[in-house]
């Protein structure tokens, strides 16, 4: 009698824990993980997922950092030749940017690189800003430009292209 209780026992916990799936929260992404306002505008989320991209960076904070990029995204550095994408060096998807975050960003972040005087272009679910670059005393107009998208209600950053100011010749 003992064996089968036991037997018993162990068939309905194989039961159980084969036809219940565990939960598993769905990562909140972009805009929609940082509290804003029920009210807040496409563009007040747009300047908040910019903002919010260079506080993470401080903070070495590299999983919330990586929610606010949508599967696909690339970052490029244009080295100062914006005319010439031969020179290029692009990280292409997550894996390649989050790599790029923790070996050459977060070792030097000491303080945000907040994006300034932005130029916003909107193309549907889609905006392209041109912001001048500020890091430290550095400053960059028109050094920057990033690609944001709207994906089921949420901003997310699809593309960061920066050194886009030529060399002072």
């Amino acid at each position: 009698m003992v064996i089968l209780c036991s037997i018993l026992v162990l068939v309905v916990a194989a039961c159980a824990s084969s036809t219940l799936a565990p939960l598993t929260p769905t990562p909140v992404v972009g805009s929609c993980g940082l509290a804003l306002s029920e009210t807040a505008t496409d563009e007040e989320a747009v300047r908040a997922v910019l903002l919010a991209e260079g506080e993470l960076v401080v903070q070495q904070a590299i999983d919330p950092l990586m929610a606010l990029w949508v599967e696909g995204g690339s970052v490029t550095d244009a080295k100062h030749t914006p005319a010439d994408a031969a020179d290029d060096q692009v990280w292409l998807d997550k894996d390649a940017i989050r790599h790029r975050y923790v070996r050459i960003v977060l070792p030097g972040a000491q303080q945000p690189a907040a994006p300034a005087d932005l130029t916003l272009e909107w193309e549907d679910a889609r905006v392209v800003i041109t912001a001048t670059t500020r890091i430290g005393d550095e400053v960059s107009p028109d050094g920057d430009r990033w690609v944001l998208v709207n994906v089921n209600g949420c901003w997310l950053l699809e593309s960061l292209t920066y050194n886009l100011e030529p060399e002072p010749q």
